[in-house]
């Protein structure tokens, strides 16, 4: 079904919804751009996307179907699996009363007859295409994930009350489960489908951990969620040895090993994304607690902006990437997102004309035309080990997972001096604490000031959705927060990088707060960096040297146009990326 431009004109224009010469300019602009009309009016903003389909409906002849807040049958909805409703917009929405066999369906774009075919075969009806807005689609996708959760609960209890579990007590008189008696547990049929269900809704909400952690009475699953935990289900606690021991089966862990931590792997594709398992286990008082670290390996589309990178900040990193040797260091606690910056940085410098190396534990994202090697330190595969063996392959570039001691330390020193440009992470708070911290290892202050260019630390701020509430600071909130931070300082940057006007003063500086919906519970969603980055300049590397202080070093790093974090993230907050509790929250951790 293709829409006729000049009748689509025509209907526009004899609505009265855009005057003649915005419609004729439009018209213009779309033949020169080979776009459709329609998405220039939307884009500039001369029309509503409920108007501009209402009127494409009207062209075509068919029905416009508004969804907002109307709810749908599961059974309808399911029939248009999640991920293909959310990736080409379009929603089942009920079947039709006057003709049998057929399905309505809402969509933007009725000219996808792939897949409309598609759901065509699948469901066995005949499809009947309806325009509808992304307000509607949106809707709507918030029902597939509160369908699925209720849906989810369901099943996982429906399965445990048909587990054939024993008590505590059946288990002391017994004594401990066989290995064998653990693999047969482990394959029982209730509990794949429970551990399945786990992993597939933590995947659904984006979650980056799964918690599974016994108590007195019950076991706890919980999800870490944009940086936060979050309780998903109460199970019965006899339910915790057969989910452990699937765990274990596929991690390739042992299952009558209770004693000891364990560590393990394992991975999944699920639709076309492939997802590796860092799973973890922990005897405790009450039994054994697992956590499973998600891993998107086929991550994509990064970018130091879409990081959080800007200003003086991001310019200093792309400084220091045109370096031929030397040492770039990421640093923060772990989760502060480290390793997807040094991805980021890899992404930027890979060309065909150099050879990039990495160490890693794990590999979290899979590079193309990167050698990358997963140490395992079982075997003597370790930082140093394979850092050392990798110097043997003529690599241009290295990343190195972490450094976490003085040989792996040593050897990443001695591979930038020798020609190499080395990225890596450390643990510290700041980016001038990672000064100390080196040389706490045993590296030569001369050794740091020789080869370390720029040092970034970084946290992980909530993003507020759209749907924000704007407020302005008082006088008691503006004087609170100056005894945090220099916001002398935060004005200046702002006006540097043209955020507000020259002569703007706090009283005229929007923050930001959450506001709550449907489809995000807490008014947040995803996470963004805020950094600090330092430039080890020759007035720091004297201090270096001279065995100056930390606070000493990060005076002079400010003086010489550094923004440190909290400063970032007021900035972040100004901007209304996040809000300013968030931004304390993290930086408080």
């Amino acid at each position: 079904m293709q829409i006729n431009e000049e009748k689509l004109k025509k209907f526009i224009l004899d609505g009265g919804l855009v005057s003649k010469t915005d419609l004729e300019d439009a018209f213009k602009k779309a033949e020169t751009k080979k776009q459709k009309i329609g998405d220039i009016l939307l884009s500039e903003g001369k029309i509503s996307e409920t108007d501009l389909k209402r009127m494409e409906a009207f062209v075509l002849g068919i029905p416009f179907i508004s969804l907002n807040n109307t709810k749908i049958d599961f059974s309808i909805l399911s029939l248009i699996p999640e991920p293909i409703a959310r990736n080409y917009n379009i929603v089942a929405y009920k079947k039709s009363e006057k003709k049998e066999n057929s399905l309505e369906v809402a969509m933007l774009d009725v000219d996808d007859l792939p897949v409309i075919d598609f759901i065509k075969k699948r469901s066995g009806l005949k499809i009947l295409p309806r325009l509808t807005d992304t307000i509607s689609i949106k809707s709507v996708l918030v029902q597939y994930r509160q369908s699925l959760k209720s849906e989810f609960q369901d099943i996982i209890q429906k399965e445990v009350a048909t587990l054939n579990v024993s008590s505590d007590e059946d288990a002391e008189k017994k004594g401990e489960k066989s290995e064998l008696e653990l693999k047969e547990m482990a394959e029982d049929l209730p509990v794949i489908k429970i551990v399945d269900s786990l992993v597939f809704h933590a995947i659904l909400q984006n979650a980056s951990d799964i918690h599974i952690e016994p108590g007195e009475n019950e076991l706890t699953v919980r999800y870490r969620i944009d940086g936060i935990l979050h309780d998903a289900m109460v199970l019965d606690k006899n339910a915790g040895s057969g989910i452990t021991a699937r765990i274990k089966v596929l991690s390739n862990l042992k299952l009558d090993e209770k004693r000891l931590p364990q560590d393990g792997r394992f991975k999944i594709e699920q639709n076309g994304e492939k997802i590796s398992f860092r799973v973890s286990t922990l005897p405790t008082f009450f039994g054994e607690k697992t956590v499973i670290r998600i891993l998107k390996e086929n991550a994509h589309g990064f970018s130091l902006e879409t990081l959080g990178f800007h200003g003086e900040g991001l310019e200093r990193i792309h400084n220091s990437l045109k370096q031929k040797t030397g040492m770039v260091l990421a640093t923060g606690p772990t989760g502060s997102g480290k390793t997807t910056t040094l991805y980021t940085m890899l992404d930027i410098l890979n060309r065909p004309e150099v050879n990039i190396s990495t160490v890693e534990d794990p590999i979290e994202y899979q590079m193309q035309r990167v050698n990358q090697t997963h140490v395992k330190p079982e075997i003597g595969l370790s930082f140093a080990n394979g850092l050392r063996s990798l110097l043997r392959q003529d690599p241009d570039i290295i990343m190195v997972g972490e450094i976490r001691d003085k040989e792996t330390a040593g050897l990443a020193i001695n591979a930038s001096l020798t020609g190499h440009l080395v990225l890596s992470t450390i643990h510290t708070n700041s980016a001038t604490g990672a000064i100390p911290r080196l040389i706490d290892m045993g590296v030569e202050p001369f050794l740091i000031t020789a080869t370390v260019k720029t040092i970034i630390a970084q946290r992980l701020v909530r993003k507020l959705t759209p749907n924000k509430e704007k407020y302005f600071l008082s006088s008691a909130e503006m004087k609170n927060l100056a005894k945090i931070a220099d916001l002398d300082r935060v004005l200046g940057f702002l006006k540097t990088e043209n955020i507000i006007g020259a002569k703007d003063t706090w009283d005229k500086v929007p923050f930001y707060r959450a506001v709550k919906s449907v489809e995000f519970e807490d008014g947040y969603s995803n996470r963004i960096g805020m950094h600090e980055v330092l430039n080890v300049t020759a007035t720091i590397r004297e201090m270096i040297i001279k065995g100056s202080s930390q606070d000493d070093m990060e005076a002079q790093a400010k003086k010489e146009g550094m923004m440190t974090m909290i400063e970032d993230g007021i900035f972040q907050a100004v901007l209304g990326v996040t809000t300013l509790e968030e931004v304390f929250r993290v930086v408080s951790e």
